[in-house]
């Protein structure tokens, strides 16, 4: 299993949501960088970043921030938010972005994920609020169950699928591991939890599940309420 710190993108600052609230944003960084940088040296091999606004624009929003943090860090990079075409994804390989997350693009047009999938290392983002699909930066939800959609890309080539109980993001209030086995067992494509990780509790019932493949870790590592070099010691 893999430990992802994330860094959230919002007007060029790494910034962490609550419940996926723009409004709840809270700035923890003018310099996105240097905190990829210090996951960097606390031993982590990924990255996890998310263009919040290029997420509800449908397209990049934080580029040079992207470029930044790419220039500076040798982490590997999964990156999602407002990627909507296939111009957009080829911009961000060659970048050096080593994984592409789509998301809203997944619910309303899964054959072109399958397609990018075929070419191109692709995640699929799924976020939801009450076990319902989530799109356009969370700011609708759709009437498509998170199990279905998971199941569509059982057999479709992506990378691995991330999953967002919204309710749970920004809230350090613990994984929901047993819906994050669903979706696991849904797809059988490798699941990455995201949403409400707390300690290192939270750490050690992800890895014992089993079926979950990663955890995106957060505000948790922000606020410090988990120490990532325990975390990593317990992979």
């Amino acid at each position: 299993m893999e430990i992802l710190p994330a860094i959230d993108l919002k007007d060029g600052k790494a910034v962490r949501l609550s419940k996926g609230l723009m409004e709840s944003a809270k700035i923890y960084s003018d310099e996105p960088w240097q905190v990829a940088k210090k996951f960097e040296e606390l031993g982590s091999k990924w990255l996890h970043i998310v263009d919040l606004n290029g997420a509800f624009a449908g397209e990049p929003a934080n580029l040079e921030q992207i470029k930044k943090i790419r220039e500076n860090c040798n982490l590997k990079i999964e990156l999602g938010g407002g990627i909507r075409d296939e111009e957009t994804i080829k911009m961000y390989v060659e970048l050096g972005v080593d994984r592409l997350i789509l998301g809203s693009i997944a619910v309303k047009d899964p054959q072109f994920v399958k397609d990018m999938a075929a070419k191109y290392p692709i995640a699929v983002g799924i976020d939801a609020m009450n076990g319902m699909v989530a799109v356009e930066g969370w700011a609708e939800v759709s009437t498509m169950k998170a199990t279905d959609l998971a199941k569509e890309f059982a057999d479709a080539g992506v990378d691995a699928i991330i999953c967002t109980d919204i309710s749970k993001d920004g809230m350090l209030c613990g994984v929901n591991v047993e819906w994050t086995e669903e979706i696991a067992l849904s797809s059988g494509v490798d699941t990455i939890a995201s949403g409400g990780v707390k300690d290192i509790n939270d750490i050690i019932n992800c890895k014992e599940n089993g079926n979950i493949a990663g955890c995106i870790v957060g505000k948790a590592f922000y606020e410090g309420t988990l120490d990532l070099e325990e975390g990593f010691k317990v992979l």
